[in-house]
């Protein structure tokens, strides 16, 4: 027999995707100018020019069999060391290039920590809202996989409930900040207060529990800074990817960062080189790890994310929509006008609004509009949102 749980999760794609691909459906039958797609996070805005023009350089003057050949199984060392020295200007955080890991994005960074981390009986803790293949992840490392859900009021910590749920047998907490899906950035202050709560409970059993940093939307900020964790708790591990500042996501390219201020880093780093290598994730694409040394602090239009966040945001709540407002990332989570959100979103698609329900998120009442979308398509959808909330009141 074969394994049926893969053989469930291969039959059921993720109600994202599900949503994509009836968007996908609905632009084959009526154009797909006439879709209001807000399902996938996936940049519109195009990458900066330096990407394309790096990425030309290196295939016109780099020796091919370098180029396109296997680099290091953890990367190659330049860039690696590229990355440490990147992380130590911009956050003024200690780092060195043999605790970089090279992957193919965000998924495999969190999919080998996960890996590289977890024992039998061991809890992964998820703030709601959140990713919804964290779960995916964190089980198949061999996880239990417990949700704490944030404060409805500002999406930030709720530390009473998060307490209640740290035990003996938690060995990691997934952050993500900016958040998918709210764009809710956690303050300096709840990562202090974070970073005393962890510390207080690895005294309190003895264990050690580590953060867990999914990092692809840290430089999508609007005017807030977003605290760099391994700077306020030292065991923590930096999960990032190039896909959304670079505007990258086909591309599949970051790494992971093991914080040098972990007591066991070296064993740590080993056991993520293990876990990629018994996953299979070794050597990611070498023509887009020499690419993005070239390009680390580099990011595409940030402003025009903002632009759509405030014309939409502003608009939404206009028409007696409750948000909250987004200090990153390019999602808003928008709480349903009726208690089942997934019964509003097939009633949006009469207006073609193809909009995610937040059950799978972790958090139910909400959907998630991604608009990293043109600004025209947000211009156009602000009649149908309307004509939406109308049929509510």
């Amino acid at each position: 027999m074969i394994n049926q749980k893969m053989t469930e999760l291969g039959k059921v794609r993720s109600v994202i995707r599900e949503i994509f691909e009836y968007g996908n459906k609905r632009r084959s039958e009526i154009g797909a100018e006439n879709v209001l797609d807000f399902s996938l996070g996936n940049p519109s805005i195009p990458a900066p020019e330096k990407v394309s023009e790096i990425m030309a350089r290196l295939i016109k003057e780099t020796d091919p069999v370098k180029l396109h050949g296997y680099t290091s199984a953890q990367g190659d060392p330049t860039v690696r060391k590229a990355i440490s020295d990147s992380i130590t200007q911009r956050f003024g955080a200690s780092s060195s290039p043999d605790l970089i890991y090279m992957t193919c994005g965000a998924a495999a960074s969190l999919t080998i920590t996960l890996n590289a981390l977890v024992n039998e009986g061991d809890e992964v803790i998820a703030l709601a809202p959140f990713f919804p293949e964290y779960r995916v992840f964190a089980e198949k490392a061999g996880a239990s996989f417990k949700v704490v859900k944030c404060r409805e009021s500002d999406f930030q910590i709720d530390f009473a409930a998060l307490e209640a749920a740290i035990n003996k047998n938690t060995k990691a907490i997934i952050v993500n900040s900016p958040n998918n899906p709210t764009g809710v950035v956690l303050s300096e202050e709840t990562v202090i207060k974070l970073s005393e709560l962890l510390n207080k409970k690895q005294t309190e059993f003895g264990t050690s529990i580590y953060i867990i940093c999914d990092e692809p939307y840290r430089e999508l900020a609007y005017g807030v800074d977003v605290p760099y964790i391994p700077n306020f708790y030292d065991n923590t591990i930096v999960c990032y990817s190039f896909s959304k500042s670079l505007s990258l996501p086909g591309e599949r390219i970051g790494y992971i960062f093991v914080s040098p201020k972990i007591d066991i880093a070296t064993d740590i780093y080993a056991a993520v080189c293990g876990a990629g290598r018994a996953l299979g994730y070794v050597c990611a694409p070498s023509l887009l790890q020499y690419t993005v040394k070239e390009c680390i602090g580099l990011t595409g239009d940030v402003e025009a994310y903002k632009k759509n966040r405030d014309v939409l945001y502003n608009a939404l709540v206009e028409y007696g929509y409750e948000c909250a407002k987004p200090d990153g990332a390019f999602y808003l989570f928008m709480k349903s006008p009726e208690s089942d959100a997934a019964a509003f979103c097939e009633r949006a698609k009469k207006y073609e609004l193809l909009l995610v329900p937040s059950d799978s998120f972790g958090y139910e009442g909400y959907v998630r509009i991604s608009y990293c979308v043109s600004y025209n398509q947000i211009v156009k959808s602000l009649p149908a949102f309307k004509a939406l909330m109308e049929e509510y009141k």
